[in-house]
């Protein structure tokens, strides 16, 4: 019992110190509107809206696809597809939606790239134009038209509801400059808005990139990020890069920010970095990493300061024995008036050396003064001259 109080206190201190932020919708079933709203419309996913007519009926099934619908059977007028295809509207209409793709036969040239039957929904939040009342709380087909008998286009009426939030369209957070993992079009993504086990970043990770793209024409909103970690003690946390000093990011050059961090007590559960960029007219974008350490972790610096202070050392030493040996040569040329080998400081020392080495004072080191009596001259080597005595007789013994 203990034990589930300490989790669900922590998992309340958790939730109370992550601030709130910009999420993903629950589904791709969304749109954001002329003021930069989110229009959330997760529960009307796959919702049925009907058409009755003379000869043939059409069936909207919401975010799915549009069906038209006779004795012949079914004729597949294209599904939805959230990219780009989900936007808002001009003037009656709130939002406009694009379905693509549906049955080619006798569509093949139609369009381009063969996509086949089209429609488009025109969504009106409220009543519809031409004052129908709806029987359905959430809403109803107004009006269809076709242009050509490859596409059609539906005035569909609908319950909106309240906006969620507003967001700031354009921006991105991802760990490429061309990615958006993190924060997409000013929404923060899944498995970012709160620590996720699953997106968290391991011990091993002392370093980890973002990157921040922007809209040129809205770059100059982006303001320096700021963090708070939780727990607020274990876990170092620095920021560095062109971002973290509020250079303005832009799609041809984003802004890099660093996250460098650092495990000083080592824990079970993950610590949390929430990070903020505030935005100048807007709500802050917020979004949260998840750290896991499972050990702690000692400064890079301290690991390398032995090393350093040995190569300071050893400089010193370098200069210090270079000049001292510098200042005994001088002082011996000038002063001491020797010159040769013999001015170089130690040298008399390794002579003595090399001469106890040799083993005697002949096969030593002979210096400069006495080259004139080096071993190498030889002495004049006599001639043997025969005497002959005038005295000496012949044959004599």
């Amino acid at each position: 019992m203990m034990i589930f109080l300490f989790f669900l206190s922590f998992a309340v201190l958790l939730l109370l110190k992550i601030p709130s932020a910009n999420t993903a919708p629950g589904s791709t079933c969304y749109v954001v509107d002329k003021n930069d709203y989110i229009y959330d419309f997760t529960n009307l996913v796959g919702k049925r809206f009907e058409y009755e007519g003379k000869e043939s009926d059409l069936a909207v099934r919401f975010c799915k696809d549009v069906q038209h619908r006779s004795d012949s059977g079914y004729v597949d007028f294209g599904h939805f597809t959230p990219l780009n295809y989900f936007s808002h509207g001009t003037g009656n209409t709130d939002f406009v939606q694009e379905y693509y793709f549906g049955d080619l036969q006798h569509c093949e040239h139609y369009g381009f790239d063969k996509m086949g039957r089209s429609a488009q929904v025109n969504i009106i939040c409220g009543n519809c134009s031409n004052r129908a009342t709806c029987r359905d709380e959430s809403g109803c087909i107004c009006n269809v038209s076709y242009d050509t008998n490859c596409r059609v286009i539906v005035e569909l009426a609908l319950s909106c509801g309240q906006p969620s939030s507003r967001v700031f369209q354009g921006f991105t957070i991802g760990f490429h400059p061309r990615a958006w993992e993190l924060v997409y079009n000013g929404i923060t993504q899944w498995g970012y808005e709160k620590p996720q086990y699953g997106y968290s970043f391991g011990t091993k990770e002392t370093k980890v990139s973002l990157y921040f793209t922007a809209v040129a024409a809205i770059s100059k909103y982006v303001g320096k990020p700021s963090y708070t970690v939780f727990p607020d003690k274990g876990l170092e946390v620095e920021l560095s890069g062109s971002a973290s000093a509020g250079d303005p990011p832009t799609t041809l050059s984003p802004a890099i920010l660093n996250v460098n961090w650092r495990c000083e007590k080592a824990q079970d559960a993950l610590y949390v970095v929430n990070i903020t960029v505030p935005i100048e007219g807007y709500p802050p974008i917020n979004f949260s990493l998840g750290k896991l350490c499972e050990y702690k972790q000692t400064r890079r610096s301290d690991s390398t300061k032995g090393w350093a202070t040995f190569g300071i050392l050893c400089c010193i030493f370098i200069v210090l024995s270079t000049a001292s040996c510098c200042a005994g040569f001088l002082y011996k040329t000038r002063v001491e008036k020797q010159h040769g080998l013999y001015a170089v400081p130690g040298m008399t020392v390794l002579a003595a050396c090399l001469e106890v080495a040799s083993g005697g004072t002949n096969g030593g080191y002979i210096p400069a003064n006495d080259a004139s009596q080096s071993s190498w001259e030889r002495p004049p080597v006599p001639h043997r001259v025969s005497e002959i005595t005038t005295d000496s007789k012949y044959g004599s013994v």
